[in-house]
């Protein structure tokens, strides 16, 4: 069933192609990001803490408040 709210019908882009746009753009900043040596942030669902991931495989997670 597709919800469409008052931005879909001005632009004409339906919620599943926007989500699969935003994933790509994510994923391609990610690899820009590798290529860089930046670090990735990422989300720890076990340890429920999000990271930043360095280039050589370290992770340094965010202090909790």
């Amino acid at each position: 069933m597709q919800v469409f709210n008052e931005l879909d019908s001005m632009c004409g882009i339906s919620d599943e192609e926007l989500t699969k746009r935003f994933r790509e753009a994510v994923r391609i900043d990610n690899e820009i990001k590798r290529v860089k040596g930046a670090p990735i942030a990422g989300y720890d669902e076990k340890k429920k803490a999000a990271y930043l991931e360095y280039p050589d495989g370290r992770r340094k997670y965010a202090e909790s408040r």
